[in-house]
């Protein structure tokens, strides 16, 4: 029985990632924070001029800042990310909305454009077509423990995608293996169970109420079932059953077996072919030193064993060529010499490899 063991602290709900298909955030949803890119951009060209050093003059010629193409295309160069190229292509198709935007008094950048003119976003904790409430409502969608599918956008569900330890159509519950560490009116954050537990009352391995498979509950304990033990276990002929922590795996019986009950020669039901039984185990036959008539009859062919059978090789000095095993002799030596064979050149003549006279003791 291992030791009980105490389940980590209990977090807040992870962040789950925007859902498939969700509209770009161009200018950040209307949420309490910071100011969304275009009001950050507002603020920071609120006292700023042409910067040609003399305002006076240039607004009075080339008209106010304050309402300029300049402090426009100032305020725009932080509304998407560096990175974002479906919002710098999205606000090129709408220059004529963006520039309607800015004549009209700068009413809210995202409201205006993403949601009244374009139609592709919704408010914060709406979704679909006609933005509709997400379930859980639009003040807290989901209980704030997951993501509305959709939310934010003229797609989606509106249906909950609970962050993990959390369930239920609102995430409002703990999920399976959670348990509730906390509840107030607004929150909830539910801790993980002792591993072997599917519901529970606390991180203790005593404190479940459900077992994952593979377990079985036994006074609020959850004991692994040996699904090896009890014949629960589904392996292959050639496999042997192991039994694991809530599971079990099959493995592959030693090569020497036809059926097994465990790992190597001595656990086998039956030997394999090319093995015999010698004890408890199943060893290799050497099928080259137990036969009285030579295994491998090829010319210049030697028998070597291997593990569960054998194979034929050519002697020392030979190679196989062409299925036969001849001398290791780079190929067209013999011909080049001679060897007795039909057609191959004869031996130079004795006279030609004799050493020449001497000039000088020719007589004239």
């Amino acid at each position: 029985m291992q030791p009980p063991r105490r389940a980590a602290a209990p977090a807040a709900p992870a962040h789950l990632p925007p859902a498939p298909g969700a509209a770009p955030q161009l200018w950040g949803p209307m949420v309490p924070g910071p100011p969304p890119p275009h009001a950050q951009g507002m603020e920071r060209t609120e006292h700023e001029g042409f910067g040609g050093g003399n305002t006076a003059w240039e607004e009075e010629k080339l008209s106010k800042y304050k309402h300029s193409e300049t402090r426009l295309l100032e305020v725009l160069e932080s509304v998407c990310p560096p990175q974002d190229f479906t919002c710098h292509q999205l606000l090129e198709r709408s220059e004529e909305h963006v520039e309607q935007w800015w004549r009209q008094q700068h009413p809210d950048f995202f409201q205006w454009l993403c949601m009244e003119r374009l139609a592709l976003c919704c408010p914060p904790g709406t979704y679909g077509p006609d933005c509709l409430p997400c379930a859980g409502g639009p003040h807290q969608p989901c209980s704030g423990n997951g993501r509305c599918d959709g939310e934010g956008t003229r797609g989606g569900t509106g249906l909950c995608v609970c962050s993990p330890g959390y369930g239920g159509p609102f995430c409002a519950e703990c999920g399976d293996g959670y348990y509730e560490a906390s509840r107030n009116q607004s929150q909830l954050l539910c801790a993980e169970c002792y591993p072997a537990c599917g519901r529970c009352t606390g991180p203790e391995d005593s404190s479940c109420l459900r077992c994952k498979r593979g377990w079985v509950l036994h006074e609020h304990r959850c004991i692994d079932i040996d699904e090896c033990g009890t014949e629960m276990a589904h392996c292959r002929a050639n496999q042997f059953c192991v039994n694991t922590e809530g599971s079990y795996e099959c493995r592959d019986c030693s090569t020497a077996c036809i059926g097994c009950m465990g790992a190597g020669p001595a656990r086998c039901k039956k030997c394999n072919k090319g093995y015999q039984r010698d004890g408890a185990k199943c060893l290799d036959v050497d099928e080259c030193s137990s036969s009285e008539e030579p295994i491998c009859t090829g010319l210049h062919e030697v028998c070597e064993n291997t593990e569960g059978g054998y194979r034929c090789v050519c002697a020392p000095g030979h190679v196989r060529r062409d299925g036969q095993c001849v001398e290791d002799k780079p190929p067209g030596m013999a011909r080049l010499w001679g060897g007795g064979t039909e057609g191959c050149c004869p031996h130079p003549p004795l006279s030609s490899l004799q050493t020449p006279p001497r000039r000088d003791s020719l007589t004239t």
